[in-house]
């Protein structure tokens, strides 16, 4: 790879697979969720991240490409950490909950990460609907970890050994 355009194109791909798999992931959290307000948080998610999906297909197709999701480790891996603590360890509600913001909170920086740089290289190359998109889904994704860290700092607390 040697043009900037394949390498945005490949990182938009990323976070498409990226949103693409949190839509059938968060259900699996939500349900796992025994905390009203954290359950609640991943439902409401869902939909912003079904938003998230039609606004990068909708980049796509400003720059005139057609949506193609690239796999990502990094996404694949936060999952299979997820998958195999809640098997293995089989944890008690409470510490479940705690490790779900944990998972949660790691997810939306990865996510925040790939907007950062997508919107850096989107505005480098003059593309200014899907800076705006991006940015949109960016807004969204801070809301998130805003919430999930003020669920983690409250779960924390009200589940912390004295």
């Amino acid at each position: 790879m040697d043009d900037p355009r394949e390498l945005f194109l490949h990182e938009l791909g990323d976070v498409l697979y990226v949103e693409r798999t949190l839509i059938k992931v968060l259900p699996k959290l939500a349900s796992e969720a025994t905390d009203d307000e954290l359950r609640a948080g991943f439902e409401s998610h869902l939909e912003e991240t079904e938003q998230h999906v039609t606004n990068i297909e909708q980049v796509f197709e400003a720059i005139g490409e057609k949506p193609k999701a690239e796999k990502c480790p990094g996404m694949d891996g936060i999952k299979a950490e997820h998958d195999e603590f809640m098997k293995e360890d089989k944890p008690s509600p409470e510490i479940a909950d705690l490790f779900l913001t944990g998972a949660g909170v790691r997810t939306e920086h990865y996510e925040i990460a790939a907007y950062s740089g997508l919107i850096t290289m989107a505005q480098a190359m003059g593309e200014k609907d899907a800076v705006a998109l991006l940015q949109e889904n960016l807004k969204q994704e801070k809301a998130a970890l805003a919430k999930l860290e003020k669920a983690a700092r409250r779960l924390s607390r009200e589940h912390a050994v004295a």
